[in-house]
Order: C-alpha cells, then structure tokens, then sequence
C-alpha cells in the first residue's frame, strides 16, 4: 500500500529495532496501553451507571469530567501508535488488535478506514492534501475545527454512535444526565483537546517559518505539562520527525534530536 504521492506506507510505520528492542517497547506500549483502556472503562462504566447526580458527584463532576476527557485523549494516542506500528514493533495483529478497541471506545471510529487518512496526513502535511489541515483557515481556530471533524466524523460514526446511546438508554437504563454530563461532554472535550494540542498548535501557520518539510512545531511545555495536554502529542515535531516513537518515549526523542 502507497500513501498518495507514491511513498509506500511502511514509511510512517516503525522501522524495525533489535529483537530485544522490540520486546521492551512491546511490553512497555501493552502495559501502558492496558492501563488507559481499563481506567477508561472503569470510569466510564461507574460514572454512566452507578454514579448518584446528587451533591457530592455534582462536586466532583468537573474533576471526573477532565480525567474521562483525557483518557479519552489517551485512548486515541494508543490507536495512533498502533497506525505506526510503534505500540508493538513487529506484530501487525496486536497493533490491529489494539487500535480498532481503542478507536471504538474513543468515539465508535474504524482504524481501518482512519489510518489510510493519517498517512495522507503524513504524505502530505500542511497542505490541500492533508485531511488534517484547513487551507482555507490555517490560522483559524474554529473553521478549522469545524473542518476537521466533518471530514473524520460522517454518516457511519454518526450512526455507530446513536446505536450506542439507544443501546444504553433503553436496554442497559443510563440516566441521561449522567450519560450526557459523563460521556458526550469528555468526548467532546476530548476532540477540542486532541485538536488544539496535537494538530492545531502544531500545524497552524505563523510569521515564524517552519523549520523544514514537516511543516510542525513542538510545544515547550515540560514533561508532566505535555502528558496531561496530550500523551506528549504536542512535541509534535519529533513525532513527524521519527513517526516511530511511540507517545511514552517522545520526551526522550526530544533531548536526542536537542529540541
């Protein structure tokens, strides 16, 4: 398979390390990649259904409410990973494995149909080509946005999720606050989240020049700054720079490539 402009895809995908190597970001990326699904859905599944809407959740709904809407954000940080190959070098079925869960707990998307776009993405970065970016708005928060999503959200996620909600509300009996105040509102924090911090600061147009081809930028925020904004996404130059890394060692490429 070639990305548009005839680059084959394994040219966004890990480049294979040692055998040892490889086993460790395997283990790591796993681990890493067990740990947010089983908070997400946790979380998820008690503040949907078992959470009282009385004084002491109202709160701690704010709280609640930004760690769902970031683990959403890292739920969406494993399939991407797993699109580069980077979550488990090497094993193609396990990245697969990984990244249509995680897509389908994210907000109902196919990571078959979704990674085809990344790549163009890559192909094509900054430019009518990319589906990420908005010619027409490149330095516009809000059309970009609107942009975006039209062109990733359609008529299928649309209805993935209304079966979804239909299948919560009347075969399993969430309360409609709680779905409404403890998944649609993370979910759509979670897209502004993602957006602003890993495609639109990163790719929006400045009086600053690009530094290369990449057409990308690096937030300077620290490591602990990074993981919460985004699984350190917005070190965003280093990931087009080395598409490989998985979202865990981006600070470490960072310090190596001295940005």
């Amino acid at each position: 398979m070639c990305g548009m402009a005839g680059r084959p895809v394994s040219a966004y995908m890990h480049p294979m390390p040692s055998e040892a190597q490889m086993r460790k970001q395997t283990a790591v990326g796993i681990v890493l990649a067990l740990a947010i699904i089983a908070a997400f859905v946790a979380l998820h599944v008690w503040s949907v259904f078992f959470l009282p809407l009385d004084g002491a959740a109202w709160l701690a709904a704010p709280l609640l409410v930004a760690t769902l809407a970031w683990l959403s954000v890292g739920l969406f940080i494993v399939a991407h990973d797993a699109m580069h190959g980077s979550l488990a070098p090497g094993r193609p079925a396990l990245n697969l494995l990984f990244g249509r869960v995680s897509l389908l707990l994210y907000a109902g998307f196919w990571m078959d149909r979704l990674r085809p776009k990344h790549f163009d993405h890559h192909e094509h970065v900054g430019t009518e080509g990319d589906p990420d970016f908005a010619v027409d708005h490149p330095t516009r928060f809000w059309p970009w946005y609107r942009q975006f999503m039209v062109r990733y959200f359609g008529l299928r996620e649309f209805l993935v999720l209304s079966v979804i909600v239909w299948t919560y509300v009347l075969l399993l009996g969430a309360p409609i606050g709680n779905l409404l105040l403890f998944w649609a509102l993370p979910a759509i924090l979670s897209s502004l989240q993602l957006f602003y911090f890993g495609t639109y600061l990163p790719h929006r147009h400045e009086e600053r020049p690009f530094a290369d081809e990449h057409r990308a930028r690096s937030n300077n925020y620290n490591v602990l700054a990074s993981l919460l904004t985004c699984f350190h996404f917005g070190y965003h130059r280093e990931h087009h720079l080395s598409p490989g890394t998985p979202w865990w060692a981006l600070p470490a490429k960072r310090r190596q490539l001295g940005l």
